[in-house]
């Protein structure tokens, strides 16, 4: 490739890129999924529109799945451990129990109105048997709904991915006419205890890792801890593991750790996913051939409507019933089990092998995403109010980030403070930062000038607090608590611990929480 050559593509890569970035705004203002404005782009841009023609499944697989590990370790990094562990169990129970439920129904639903082979059946029954994390972090965190309810479909959707990918690899493969039901379990049950156990250390040597170093630049933080998530996906992956879920453990450990510069990072990673869902879903477009696809569309609406109207909902139930879900809750539940990139990307192992039904089980479910996307994503709002599961906006809670100074044995907080935050208007001694911290530079208004006893914290400012490194979290703790309770804090009882996990009433967290 000549340097023009290698130029134009570039210009070319780069001008998709601004355009699916300027089309989230669109898509938001006109209640349209992005993903599918992703993936017109890739149809616009490939053999039925500009010509560009893209046929490689196997490479459409590796980058899909890379691209999915990106994506769940940014949902582990934004994800509040005390708000997901009570919703655990049956998060997995619905990864679990809950896919095999879905596979099931939808298969025998495939056999007897479509009149496919069954090997055929479960193959559809399997690529449309998990939610997405990609539709589902994307399009719930624009919700407020009740914390316990998101947290467990944002946690299933970054759990069920694994059971999906093991269950169409054997479908597709030569071990399918002798494949033994208990040992293809037992694959399972390994993989996704081995992938679990791979993040947990990943996470936790990264966590030691970066808490003790200070990097001479702050942006360096930021691609370690990415970098760390997709050590879990490929580490897993060696020893036969689910690299998927790795990746989210991973990511999952990293965000609720201490760990320096961590709003950078957040950012950071919110990037990279974006980045990870346009050259995912833009890909998936250009792989899809336009001239097919309406051949696709009665097979697609009758697995669509069998997953929506009778597997989903039975799915929910028999795995909610025994955690006492109110019904209003297991119906918007059902109706929120989004189909995304996974899908189509599971779709394309067939393809990459050779199966002889490939071809029309991807562009089966690549029309069942569009039509269940157009359906699912718009409504939920509407549905979230009728049921009564959505949750008033609430004020914004300080932000700090920390960042340590290296041989000084010392750290420096970076305090963000909001409208609505008690901590405006309190004078600086009335702060009462515990011994071996001081407030000792405000940026207001961008202008930055060291305070005094009368200076009086005001909306918008960034306070830098330098404290010894044993009196970080108490300085922390004393911060958060007058953020929220003003400068008797102590007297109402508030301490400034982290938001405690309500089993009942959880409100959803946003990325505005304090983290340090």
């Amino acid at each position: 490739m000549t340097a023009n050559e290698l130029n134009l593509v570039l210009c070319g890569a780069m001008l998709v890129l601004l355009a699916a970035t300027a089309a989230v705004r669109l898509s938001v203002k006109a209640g349209l999924p992005t993903l599918l404005v992703y993936l017109a782009i890739g149809l616009a841009i490939g053999e039925a529109g500009l010509g560009l023609e893209f046929e490689d499944a196997q490479l459409t697989q590796n980058l899909g799945l890379v691209a999915l590990a990106l994506i769940l370790a940014e949902g582990g990094l934004t994800t509040r451990w005390k708000v997901i562990r009570p919703v655990v169990g049956m998060s997995m129970l619905l990864a679990t129990l809950g896919v095999a439920v879905s596979v099931a129904v939808t298969a025998f639903a495939a056999h007897a109105a479509l009149g496919f082979d069954w090997r055929t059946s479960i193959l559809l029954g399997a690529a449309v048997g998990s939610t997405d994390a990609a539709a589902v972090f994307s399009v719930l965190r624009r919700l407020r709904i009740r914390a316990r309810l998101g947290a467990t479909l944002e946690a299933e959707s970054g759990f069920n991915d694994p059971p999906v990918v093991i269950l169409v690899a054997l479908v597709v493969s030569d071990a399918w006419t002798n494949a033994n039901p208990w040992a293809a379990l037992a694959q399972v049950g390994y993989q996704l205890l081995v992938g679990v156990l791979v993040g947990l250390v990943v996470g936790r040597l990264g966590e030691w890792v970066l808490s003790r170093s200070a990097l001479p630049a702050a942006g360096l933080y930021p691609i370690a801890t990415m970098a760390l998530a997709l050590l879990g996906y490929a580490s897993a992956g060696l020893v036969g593991a689910s690299g998927l879920l790795a990746a989210y453990v991973a990511g999952l450990w990293l965000g609720n750790a201490r760990l320096p510069h961590q709003r950078a990072t957040l950012g950071f990673a919110e990037g990279t996913a974006w980045l990870a869902q346009i050259g995912l879903f833009v890909l998936l477009g250009l792989l899809a051939s336009p001239g097919r696809l309406p051949d696709a569309v009665a097979p697609a609406l009758v697995v669509g409507g069998a997953l929506l109207l009778l597997a989903r909902p039975l799915t929910v139930f028999l795995c909610t019933v025994w955690f006492r879900v109110p019904w209003r809750e297991q119906i918007f539940m059902s109706w929120a089990g989004l189909r995304g990139a996974v899908p189509i990307v599971v779709a394309t192992i067939p393809l990459s092998v050779g199966f002889p039904t490939a071809t029309a089980v991807f562009d089966i479910v690549f029309v069942l995403v569009v039509v269940l996307t157009l359906i699912q994503g718009p409504t939920l709002p509407f549905l979230a109010r009728q049921l009564g599961v959505a949750e008033p906006a609430e004020p914004r809670e300080l932000s700090v980030e920390s960042a340590p100074l290296g041989e000084a044995h010392a750290e420096l907080l970076q305090v963000s403070v909001p409208a609505g935050s008690r901590l405006i208007g309190i004078y600086l001694e009335e702060l009462r930062l515990p011994t071996g911290a001081a407030l000792s530079l405000v940026v207001r208004d961008g202008r930055t000038f060291v305070p005094n006893q009368h200076t009086a914290v005001a909306a918008g400012d960034h306070l830098l607090v330098v404290t010894e490194a044993g009196a970080r979290r108490a300085a922390e703790r004393r911060l958060r608590a007058v953020g929220r309770a003003g400068r008797l804090a102590r007297w109402f009882g508030e301490h400034g611990d982290e938001q405690p996990a309500i089993p009942t009433d959880i409100r959803h967290p946003s990325r505005t929480e304090v983290r340090s």
